[in-house]
Formats: C-alpha cells, sequence, structure tokens
C-alpha cells in the first residue's frame, strides 16, 4: 500500500498551513508518491505567480518535490481513467471540469494507493478510490 498526495497537500506544506510532520501522521510508514499532474500543476502555479519573489518560492518547494517518487503515467492509467470517467458520466454527473483530478484518482486506483486529500468532495464520487481526508492541523499550543 502506499499514499498518492493530492496537490493541494503539497501546496499546504509549501504555504505553511501544513508540516510534513502532519502529512506523515496520516502515511505512518507507508510510501507517498508524487504524480506528474502535481508537478503540472505545481509548476503551472509557479509561472503564473505575479510576483518574482512567489514564482522563486514555488519554484523552490517544487524542486524539493521532484526528489519525490513519481507514479508513471502510463496505458494502464488511461483505461483506468476511461473506465472511471465513463462511469461517472453513466452516473449523470460530468467529469470534463475535473479533468485533472480524474488522473489523480486513476493513479491511485491502478496502483492499489490511497488518495490523500482536503478536497474530498473533488473525489467522492470516484468508483473504487480509496480516499483518505486530510484532518486539520492541529494547532500549536
Amino acid at each position: 500500500m502506499g499514499y498518492l498526495i493530492d496537490t493541494c497537500i503539497w501546496i499546504d506544506v509549501e504555504q505553511g498551513r501544513l508540516a510534513p510532520g502532519d502529512v506523515a501522521s496520516v502515511t505512518g510508514d507507508e510510501p507517498v508518491y508524487l504524480s506528474p499532474v502535481t508537478v503540472a500543476e505545481l509548476k503551472y502555479g509557479a509561472e503564473a505567480a505575479s510576483e518574482p519573489s512567489v514564482r522563486q518560492r514555488r519554484l523552490a518547494a517544487l524542486r524539493r518535490l521532484l526528489g519525490k517518487p513519481a507514479l508513471p503515467i502510463d496505458v494502464g492509467t488511461g483505461e483506468v481513467f476511461g473506465n472511471v470517467a465513463g462511469a461517472i458520466r453513466a452516473a449523470g454527473r460530468g467529469h470534463r471540469y475535473r479533468v485533472q483530478d480524474l488522473w489523480l484518482a486513476s493513479q491511485a486506483i491502478q496502483h492499489g494507493f490511497r488518495l490523500l486529500t482536503r478536497n474530498v468532495r473533488d473525489f467522492e464520487d470516484v468508483p473504487g478510490l480509496d480516499l483518505v481526508r486530510m484532518p486539520e492541523p492541529t494547532p500549536p499550543p
């Protein structure tokens, strides 16, 4: 078993809302993985920053994350994605506006990993996904 971490968690760590220890308190000794989708979202966020200092801080955070093991997106991921998107559409819910989330979910399903997120609503209707909600951090005493 392992964890695929949603982009929102990495952003919270980078911005100091979560500490790495907060994430580790959920994942324990399980391996933690990065997705190319997350890399793309974080890189876009850095490039879209209007302030050079914010851009540099975001790029530095991304460089640190690139040391984590990454899950590939391959033909198997595409098959899972097609199944998931088809099931969501058949249930009467759209999937086009949430393509990035479905790629993350598809990777987690493909590899039998849990997906750790704060944004449960983005994923709760994905069939076969082992979804874990990131608890709010405990404020310091």
